[in-house]
């Protein structure tokens, strides 16, 4: 099981970094209300990113059976429907959320330094949107066709170029004017556009299988048959991750309207929780693929063994990394807020009460992926829709009054245990295993990343 996580979980980190490294300068050298803008500008774009993902991860699962098949150009058919279709999605999505992006934050009530601050963070990054759709796609596909090599490397290659030029861009070198938080969004745009340009050169220079040319090229356009199963497949995988992401904005929504400090300090906390739920995700996918080849194999006996020890493995790994993170989160939180930052005490107070939520919430992972494994899509969804939205946030307004914004903490905890409480009721539940069925190993992986809540992530995990 460790040995099936661990691929999941490096490129986990991989991303993660990125992301966290960012924040990590735009904090220290903008400021609070800075980095309680990326925070917010990064719910958005996980929001606008999920539109698509499910799509992708729909369309991956495809390719991966074609070329089990050893059928290439129907990969590349799935694979064009698929690029065509989420850059499409993407253009839309994009143009919408530049122009509408003021009154999203308004709705979120962004503070007055922070809404000027995400604002301008945003709209770079929404113009850049395309080519981080197509390099995610183009990844995924690859991913699905068996080579997890090629994406890898150009993950690296853009994260190493984003974070050396986000200081450059942030500060000014030279003949680069100082660009403020602009120049942290137009970092990462770069980026994306220098990935998404390499990537591609790569597959035709490399002449991979995937590679579209002469009247093959017409497969961009969507195709109705390829987008009929795309769209089965991902609307599920879509809406879960449009459940979690649009929570996500209903949260740091609540957390806005206690301020500036406040909004930096559950930034901060954020970028902590991304690394926390990482051995959960990695885990999970772990199970699923392990239980999809016991269904498989008609060793529907082992399923309860295989749950049993992501269970115990998940608890023990994420449950010593929260303790960790409890017991030295001053230092870590320092990195992104700055030693002096009155923010601090603040995330550690949010960390101390919220942060062991996720281990509670790693188990219902671990139980959705053997669920999802034999073929059980929309009991995740209905679980996490419940849990999100009437259990947190109703705790939340109930308890409000009483406990202040301590209540937005203790309802992730409260929300946890609600959704593991019904996961195990589910999973016991005899119905599902009778009707079980065996699901591709890739389509397991791809299933288990939509389960993870948003974090300081700006995209669902690739």
């Amino acid at each position: 099981m460790v040995l099936f996580s661990a691929p999941t979980l490096a490129s986990n980190i991989l991303q993660s970094l990125n992301g966290s490294i960012n924040s990590i300068w735009v904090g220290r050298l903008l400021g609070e209300g800075a980095l309680a803008a990326t925070a917010n500008a990064n719910v958005v774009m996980f929001l606008v990113f999920s539109a698509a993902f499910g799509f992708g991860m729909a369309a991956t699962v495809k390719i991966g059976q074609a070329f089990g098949a050893r059928d290439v150009l129907a990969a590349r058919r799935t694979f064009g429907s698929a690029i065509g279709f989420c850059v499409i999605i993407s253009l839309v999505v994009g143009v919408l959320g530049w122009v509408f992006a003021p009154e999203l934050l308004t709705a979120m009530a962004a503070p007055g330094e922070t809404y000027i601050y995400a604002l301008t963070y945003l709209r770079v990054i929404f113009i850049a949107m395309p080519a981080s759709m197509i390099t995610v796609i183009l990844s995924m596909g690859l991913r699905g066709g068996g080579d997890a090599a090629t994406p890898l490397k150009f993950m690296v290659m853009s994260s190493v170029l984003d974070i050396g030029l986000n200081p450059l861009l942030i500060n000014g070198l030279g003949p680069i004017p100082a660009m403020g938080i602009a120049g942290s969004a137009l970092a990462t745009a770069i980026a994306s556009i220098a990935s998404m340009a390499g990537i591609v050169a790569y597959v035709y220079i490399k002449d991979l299988p995937l590679r579209l040319k002469g009247a093959e090229l017409k497969w961009l356009w969507p195709r109705r048959d390829e987008l009929g199963y795309i769209m089965a497949k991902g609307l599920p995988m879509g809406a879960q991750m449009l459940v979690i992401s649009a929570a996500g904005i209903i949260v740091i929504g609540l957390v806005n309207r206690e301020g500036i400090l406040v909004s930096a300090a559950y930034g901060a906390a954020l970028q902590l929780w991304t690394y926390l739920q990482m051995p959960a995700m990695a885990i999970s996918a772990a199970v699923s693929a392990m239980a999809a080849q016991a269904i498989g194999a008609n060793m529907g006996d082992r399923l309860s063994k295989i749950s049993r020890w992501g269970i115990v493995l998940n608890l023990g790994v994420t449950g010593t990394l929260c303790a960790l993170i409890v017991l030295f989160d001053r230092p870590a939180l320092e990195l992104f807020l700055g030693a002096t930052s009155p923010a601090v005490d603040e995330a550690r107070h949010i960390q101390f009460l919220a942060s062991w939520s996720y281990v509670i919430f790693g188990v219902t992972m671990v139980l959705f992926g053997t669920m999802r494994a034999g073929g059980v899509v929309w009991t995740p969804l209905i679980i996490l829709a419940l849990a999100l939205y009437p259990v947190r946030l109703g705790f939340y307004y109930a308890f409000y009054p009483a406990l202040g914004a301590d209540a937005l903490w203790l309802a992730f905890p409260i929300s946890s245990a609600f959704a593991v409480a019904l996961s195990i009721y589910a999973y016991r539940k005899p119905g599902w295993r009778a009707q079980a069925r065996a699901v591709p190993d890739e389509e397991c992986e791809e299933e288990t990343h939509v389960d993870a809540e948003t974090a300081g992530r700006m995209a669902p995990t690739m």
